[in-house]
């Protein structure tokens, strides 16, 4: 009796464990999602909305997100930002220039140039534990997710002007 009753502990404890386990784990997300979950980059969620991005940044990927922070837009002249509003393909074009198509963790950041999203080149640097991606510094790096990589930075960057 004494031994059923031990298997009939153990198992319920087992199982609390793993049930307990299941609960409190982060779920995945997708990028769209984890731009959308973090409070400093709420200006560019609404932005990636406004632009028709967050189905995309959503589903596929890989892709790697050099994500400027609230403070980041703060920086950029009130009129840019209008101009950008305004202009939902120029908009779409600039943000583009933040995502990479591939999943590129901050260790395995190259000094050179990267294809983005919108098809231009950015330059990416590295030195030591700092990474830059054209003039703008990688604050916190690494935000996994389901489809990809969040790297918040401090600067918006904007595509070289065609001629």
């Amino acid at each position: 009796m004494l031994k059923r009753h031990f298997v009939v502990v153990l198992a319920t404890a087992v199982t609390a464990a793993v049930v307990a386990g299941c609960a409190t784990g982060p779920r995945p997300v997708s990028v769209a999602d984890t731009l959308a979950a973090q409070a400093q980059l709420s200006t560019l969620n609404s932005l990636v909305a406004k632009a028709g991005l967050t189905d995309t940044l959503k589903s596929g990927g890989p892709f790697t997100v050099f994500a400027p922070t609230n403070e980041a837009f703060a920086k950029v002249p009130a009129k840019t930002l209008e101009t950008l509003a305004s202009d939902p393909a120029q908009l779409k074009a600039v943000l583009g220039y933040h995502v990479l198509p591939v999943k590129l963790m901050a260790a395995d950041v190259k000094n050179g140039n990267s294809k983005t999203l919108n098809g231009a080149n950015v330059a990416l640097s590295k030195a030591g534990n700092f990474v830059t991606v054209e003039d703008a510094l990688v604050q916190t790096p690494d935000i996994l997710a389901t489809n990809g990589v969040v790297h918040v930075v401090d600067s918006v960057l904007l595509p070289p002007v065609s001629r």
